[in-house]
């Protein structure tokens, strides 16, 4: 039986660059970076957008935006699941992800990195394209599907497209 079902991506916030000898994988997030991910998350909050269930990249400044979205969103921080095989990937690997997902799940924020979310992003309908995603960029797509496994042939709906840098009623 199909039921509705909701995909938010997300690229993490804006991450520092101050020590070089952090690896890539360990960067954290800059002030702007810890700025921006509870704002965003109070955005897709006031739009109705609440996860059933928050996926990220294992990477810290993944892991550091899904946590700070997760507290604005009322979302266990326990229960975000961390991949580490969507550190740096391709969208084909998001999929994948996604088609692990439990049936009754229906409302998915996967927290990735460009190049990858970007172009998964803009595979998500023929109707919506972005050049990049920026920092703490957000997609959401609905669709109607019996299960995730049916995300890439189901037609979906990009609904949303925010970023940061969006003037809003601040």
């Amino acid at each position: 039986m199909n039921m509705e079902r909701t995909l938010v991506v997300i690229r993490h916030a804006k991450s520092s660059w101050n020590d070089p000898l952090k690896s890539d994988f360990e960067r954290p997030l800059n002030d702007r970076g810890n700025r921006d991910a509870p704002e965003m998350a109070a955005r897709l909050k006031k739009a109705g957008l609440i996860p059933d269930l928050v996926i990220a990249s294992s990477a810290k400044r993944t892991r550091q935006t899904a946590l700070l979205m997760a507290e604005v969103l009322g979302y266990d921080k326990d229960r975000i699941q961390l991949e580490e095989k969507l550190y740096h990937c391709v969208p084909a690997t998001m999929e994948e992800v996604l088609y692990a997902v439990a049936d009754d799940v229906s409302t998915v924020f996967m927290v990735a990195h460009n190049p990858g979310i970007t172009e998964f992003a803009n595979q998500l309908s023929p109707q919506f394209y972005v050049g990049n995603l920026p920092t703490c960029g957000v997609v959401a797509a609905s669709f109607s599907a019996a299960s995730w496994a049916e995300l890439a042939t189901a037609k979906k709906n990009v609904f949303l497209y925010d970023t940061p840098k969006n003037e809003h009623d601040r």
